[in-house]
């Protein structure tokens, strides 16, 4: 892209957005309203207009045909169409997949979740996502005829390549252009945003799911690195080499030890019958001292995890989320202290230690958000690109094989 064509479409992203935020706050209107409101010609608005009816991002709701005193041809009101999907982001976590939908002013208008056994294969994976599309258009009413851009986050560890397979079936499926990223990656994104957009310019994130993963915020950049790998602590090694194995390979990850299921196991081993989540919400309602025993260990060795991190990153905030945050506000303490003591030899570095404000839907949430492109956090951060007229193009990958996957389809997408 050249410096002026660059430059042209940046201003045409701008006054595109400012049609719609302002179709988003007064409704209704007509092209002339739309002009005088934003402060562009009416050449302009007509161009704009034309482009968000074609895509389906706008429909006309009505004339002022009632309203004219005089004759004339009547002016069509238009607005944002609220069952127009236009973005869809996706968290393909372990055991569920969550789903987001925003329309064109970047609302979100639908969110769900589906659930898939561990050992699930990817076209299982794929199904599963599919269906719950499907569901939420008859649920919540909403249609992707003109979806413009599809973020989907996978977990992070592993041979990567078979993500050219998620970014095909998502652009053969919706015609749109798609990224594939770290779904830990995207759920951090999303909490920095979500909490203090403007002054968290550094952070770690970590969730305690079904798997364990983080997601890094340096200098106000969400960061990547070199292979699209930064922020797996997950795969730190916090116990001895014949403890459990990891899915990793190795022994002794803090995945073995704070994960869902080995949180679950550990429970059990002293002597709390927990199989589940919420049977361990119950066991911790009751004060079992073997659950409390596991969850201050869980939290002590997360603390030094993020405590070595914090000394290397010297982060603002330490954000840790997951179903085990949820049910134990009592772990997010004892990572806090944790966290504190390892740097109590410089105690100005000591971050803000929280549990996340988002919970399940963070991933997908994130991944819509990465395809706005909107926060200064994004600014290095590759954008989904103009796919050329005449139909679709072959997937480009940013930098390297593990890097997020850019699948170009048929729509337009703004670059």
């Amino acid at each position: 892209m050249s410096t002026t064509s660059g430059a042209h479409t940046l201003v045409r992203r701008s006054h595109e957005e400012r049609v719609l935020r302002i179709l988003q706050r007064f409704g209704a209107l007509s092209r002339g309203e739309i002009a005088r409101r934003v402060g562009l010609s009416r050449t302009t608005v007509s161009e704009i207009t034309t482009d968000l009816l074609g895509r389906g991002a706008i429909t006309v709701v009505d004339t002022d045909a009632n309203e004219r005193a005089g004759s004339g041809r009547p002016a069509e009101r238009l607005a944002i169409d609220p069952g127009s999907g236009q973005y869809m982001g996706v968290d393909f976590g372990h055991r569920r997949v969550n789903v987001a939908v925003a329309d064109a002013a970047h609302e979100i208008i639908a969110t769900g979740t589906a659930r898939y056994p561990e050992s699930a294969q990817w076209p299982e994976r794929l199904s599963a996502a599919f269906a719950l599309v499907e569901r939420l258009q008859v649920d919540r009413r909403v249609h992707y005829g003109a979806l413009q851009a599809v973020g989907v986050g996978v977990p992070g560890w592993g041979d990567r390549s078979w993500a050219d397979g998620v970014a095909e079936s998502f652009a053969d499926r919706f015609h749109a252009s798609v990224i594939v990223d770290n779904n830990v990656r995207f759920a951090g994104l999303a909490e920095a945003l979500h909490s203090h957009p403007d002054t968290v310019n550094n952070l770690i994130y970590l969730r305690l799911s079904d798997g364990v993963g983080g997601s890094l915020v340096v200098d106000g950049r969400l960061v990547r690195g070199a292979t699209s790998f930064a922020g797996e602590l997950g795969h730190v090694t916090v116990a001895e080499a014949g403890t459990a194995a990891c899915r990793c390979g190795k022994r002794g990850c803090v995945e073995t030890f704070a994960s869902a299921p080995a949180i679950l196991a550990r429970c059990r081993a002293e002597g709390a019958q927990v199989q589940t989540i919420d049977e361990l919400r119950t066991a911790v309602a009751i004060a079992h001292p073997g659950v409390e025993r596991v969850l201050r260990d869980t939290g002590a060795v997360i603390g030094r995890v993020l405590g070595a991190a914090a000394m290397t990153l010297n982060p603002s905030e330490v954000v840790v989320s997951g179903e085990i945050v949820d049910v134990s506000p009592a772990l997010v303490q004892q990572v806090a202290a944790t966290i504190t003591y390892e740097l109590s030899w410089q105690p100005e570095m000591a971050p803000v230690v929280r549990a996340a404000v988002l919970r399940d839907e963070g991933g997908a949430l994130g991944a819509v958000a990465a395809l706005f492109h909107e926060s200064p956090l994004l600014k290095s951060y590759p954008e989904a690109v103009r796919a050329p007229s005449g139909g679709r193009t072959s997937t480009t990958k940013e930098h390297n094989m593990a890097g997020p996957v850019v699948r170009v389809g048929g729509a337009r997408c703004r670059s």
